[in-house]
Parts: C-alpha cells; sequence; structure tokens
C-alpha cells in the first residue's frame, strides 16, 4: 500500500510538472510579474499536497520588497517558501541543467550563481539590488548548500549587501520538515551525494511530511554591516528551530 501511495503522488507530481511548463511556456508571457507570483504559490501549494506534505505557517510575511533570508535543508524549501511567499531565488547554476526542473526555476525568475568562481558574487550582488530596487521579493540560502536541518552551516553574508545597499529589510525565515516520528525528518534532507530521484523517493515514501515555515520578525539593514547582520540573522534562525551550529561551523569559529 505505502507504495501505492508513493507511486500514485510521484504521477501527480510529474503531471503538475507538465502543467507547470505549459503554463510557463502558454501563460507567462502574457502576464504581468504580480499574476505570475500568484501563478507561482498556487502551483507550490498544489505539488506540496501532490507529494504528500502538509504545510504549517507562522509569523507573517513582510508586505513589499524584503530579502528573504532561510536555512537550507532541501529543494523542497522552495515549494514551501512560494507557497506562501512568492520570491526570486537565487539558486547554485548547476539547478540550471536539471532537466524540466531548471527550465521552469528559471522561468519563475530564478538568479543564478556559480559558486565557484568568487567574482560570480560580485554580479549577482548587483542583480539581486536591482530587484529589490524594483519592488520585488528576493530569497537566499546564506548557507550555501544543505544541510539535515537540525544543525546550521557558516552563513555567507555576501548577498546581504544588496540588501544594505538598497536599504532594503531583510526577514529571516526558519524552514524545517517533520513526520510522523521525527522532528527532523530524514526524508527531507537533500545532502551529500542524495540524487533528485532518490530524493523524490524518499519524500514520497515518507509517513505525515510536513513543512513548517516560521516567519520571524525582518531586520533593518540600513547602515549595517554585512558580517554582523549574518551573524544575527543565524542566531535568530537557530533560536527559531531549537538547533546548534554545525560541527564544522564550530571548528572555524
Amino acid at each position: 500500500m505505502r507504495i501505492a501511495i508513493a507511486l500514485w503522488r510521484i504521477v501527480r507530481t510529474l503531471a503538475l510538472l507538465v502543467q507547470g511548463a505549459a503554463i510557463c511556456a502558454l501563460i507567462f508571457p502574457f502576464l504581468a510579474a504580480p499574476q505570475r507570483l500568484q501563478h507561482v504559490a498556487r502551483w507550490s501549494r498544489r505539488t506540496l499536497g501532490a507529494l504528500g506534505i502538509a504545510l504549517h505557517s507562522s509569523g507573517t510575511p513582510r508586505a513589499g520588497p524584503s530579502l528573504l533570508v532561510a536555512n537550507h535543508v532541501s529543494w523542497l524549501d522552495i515549494l514551501a517558501i512560494n507557497a506562501l511567499q512568492p520570491a526570486r531565488f537565487v539558486s547554485k547554476s548547476d539547478v540550471r541543467a536539471w532537466p524540466l526542473i531548471g527550465w521552469l526555476v528559471e522561468c519563475g525568475g530564478t538568479l543564478f550563481i556559480e559558486r565557484e568562481r568568487k567574482r560570480d558574487a560580485l554580479r549577482v550582488v548587483h542583480q539581486v539590488a536591482q530587484t529589490l530596487q524594483a519592488g520585488a521579493v528576493v530569497a537566499v540560502f546564506p548557507e550555501g548548500t544543505t544541510s539535515d536541518g537540525q544543525a546550521l552551516l557558516p552563513f555567507h553574508a555576501n548577498l546581504l549587501q544588496a540588501a544594505i545597499s538598497t536599504e532594503t529589510p531583510v526577514q529571516p525565515v526558519a524552514l524545517r520538515f517533520a513526520d510522523a516520528v521525527e522532528r527532523f525528518s530524514p526524508a527531507a534532507a537533500y545532502v551529500g551525494d542524495t540524487s533528485l530521484a532518490q530524493s523524490l523517493w524518499w519524500i514520497v515514501m515518507a509517513r505525515g511530511l510536513q513543512a513548517h515555515v516560521e516567519w520571524l520578525t525582518p531586520e533593518i539593514s540600513a547602515a549595517r554591516e554585512r558580517r554582523e547582520l549574518s551573524q544575527r540573522l543565524r542566531l535568530r534562525i537557530m533560536q527559531a528551530l531549537n538547533v546548534t551550529e554545525s560541527a564544522s561551523a564550530a571548528r572555524s569559529a
């Protein structure tokens, strides 16, 4: 029975991917940005439902332009945030090569960064700043990679400069995935050498998977020092999740 449920969830998810591609190709070219965001939110909620994930939210997303700063557990993070507050994400350039999904996230306005090229961060900072000045919401994962959610990796502060330069408020977001047994579900963690197919299978096989999104009060960015702001945001997310820093972070401190 569990396998039958999992296969049905995959079928529903694939159908939504095809639907999303059709919307991007046939409808998005004729829509203004706010209307596109409505489609993104609706599609993200439906996709979470198809995967068998219940969405729980606490706190309130800030109205108006803001930089969202969240911990990073999985590709599910993007769906969970977009379902509640559609945003333009900054993502590693590798995602663009993912079959169909890469094209979908690019269609949704994702800003891609080549993390192995340090100089590319400067280009993306300018791009994020322009996007914020245009009135958009941008989301970043300053850990730079995923973790199992039970500890936070060090935050990279570079992209926060876009918010500081434009005096845009920064809102920390605490993400956690739980299941029927674990407060931090191993099924949701997209870490190490896990493939996208493996991750998908673990998710659809999970019992009672839940996405918890906590919107913390925004921080003023004007005249802040980016490393101090980064540390402050990381501490607040750690406290909200009731987790510690990762072992690697402790060694580097």
